[in-house]
């Protein structure tokens, strides 16, 4: 009955809060300002998608007049790039960077080195760089075939030798993604689906800490220390509302996700691996907060463990060399990945999770510990 008495207050005094709440829709702001970023990002960096929302035409090539239904011209058109005629190419090369993201030069015959000049701080930098080089090598490559004697139909039977037909199956188990591209699914599951589940365990973190200094301040904490109640059930008293207000943050993260079809699979093993990872974090920030004397004091710590504990956690889902993939695959965030991209998955791989479980539960343990000596040594 005390524990639950201590949990209700402490839930109260999160819910009152109006920095806490803000935090909560700040949160949101930021998974649908991710989303955004990664949906613009990636039809940015894909030309079947920039094709597909029928941007491609906003690129404008700068060419000369003389190329004019010349191969090439057909080639770059094929590519759906908006090509713009010039008689003068330093003109062109004028406007480079202004009205236009490329220029595409040829020298005179019989050689037609062909020299392509390129905004590169262009955010379509990417896709017109693979558009253009790829209608180039094909003029190249119709060049050769000319110059080896080879008629136009022959080359064009040549330039297509394979006709690729995409056949949908099991269309009805479609996992129905957003955005139908490898970098999208690449950014959203390799980064930001993790970075927003964690964003309310780093909170609670920062909570925990200033429920403890907070209390140490106003004076109210010798009198939590002096009621007829252990170490143990006043930790828990702490903890309990703090993780349980994480969690259902996390969890609604992922409804959110769903709803943006971002779907998020094995959401039980993630809670599973958040629960813990909470754990670890709210133990750090009462031991933080039994070792400095103000919110001041606190908040700087906290701030340098959050900013330690991000590059633990985060460094490793950029880190691709197989030298490390054994130890790697420990770190709960590569866990995350693995859990919520994949819907079908062996559930031995639960077993890469027990680190963290240790982890955290030694953390939480020598919290508790630390605390009952200083309840001792200040009663």
């Amino acid at each position: 009955m005390k524990l639950i008495t201590l949990a209700k207050k402490e839930a109260q005094d999160i819910l009152r809060n109006k920095i806490y709440l803000l935090v909560v829709f700040v949160q949101v702001f930021i998974i649908f300002g991710a989303f955004g970023l990664a949906v613009a990002s990636s039809i940015a960096m894909d030309p079947n998608l920039l094709d597909s929302y029928g941007l491609s035409s906003s690129l404008k090539v700068g060419i000369s007049q003389d190329l004019n239904g010349s191969a090439l011209a057909k080639d770059l058109e094929a590519q759906n790039l908006n090509l713009i005629y010039f008689k003068d190419m330093n003109q062109a090369n004028n406007l480079l960077g202004t009205r236009l993201v490329a220029v595409v030069e040829v020298s005179s015959q019989p050689k037609q080195d062909v020299t392509v000049h390129m905004d590169t701080a262009n955010v379509f930098y990417p896709v017109v760089s693979t558009k253009v080089n790829s209608a180039v090598n094909k003029f190249k490559v119709e060049k050769r075939l000319e110059s080896a004697g080879v008629n136009d139909s022959d080359i064009q039977k040549v330039q297509n030798l394979v006709t690729l037909n995409v056949v949908g199956v099991k269309k009805n188990q479609d996992a129905g993604i957003a955005l139908d591209s490898p970098y999208f699914v690449e950014i959203m599951y390799g980064f930001i689906v993790p970075f927003i589940l964690l964003l309310p365990i780093f909170l609670a973190g920062n909570i925990v800490t200033d429920s403890i200094v907070g209390e140490r301040e106003r004076k109210t904490f010798e009198i939590l220390l002096m009621a007829p109640i252990s170490s143990s059930m006043v930790i828990l008293g702490k903890t309990l509302p703090i993780l349980i207000f994480s969690l259902v943050q996390s969890v609604a993260w992922m409804l959110i996700l769903e709803i943006l079809h971002v779907p998020i699979y094995n959401s039980f093993s993630l809670i599973f691996i958040l629960f813990f990872v909470g754990l670890g974090f709210i133990g750090a920030g009462i031991f933080i907060s039994m070792l400095v004397d103000s919110t001041k004091e606190a908040n700087s710590a906290i701030t340098m463990l959050l900013v330690f504990a991000t590059f633990l956690l985060f460094m490793p889902l950029f880190i691709t060399s197989s030298y490390f993939e054994g130890i790697l695959n420990f770190i709960p965030t590569v866990l995350m990945v693995k859990l919520a991209s994949t819907p079908n998955i062996n559930p031995e791989i639960m077993l890469l999770s027990l680190p963290t479980v240790f982890l955290s539960s030694f953390i939480f343990l020598i919290t508790v510990r630390y605390f009952k000596h200083e309840r001792a040594i200040r009663l």
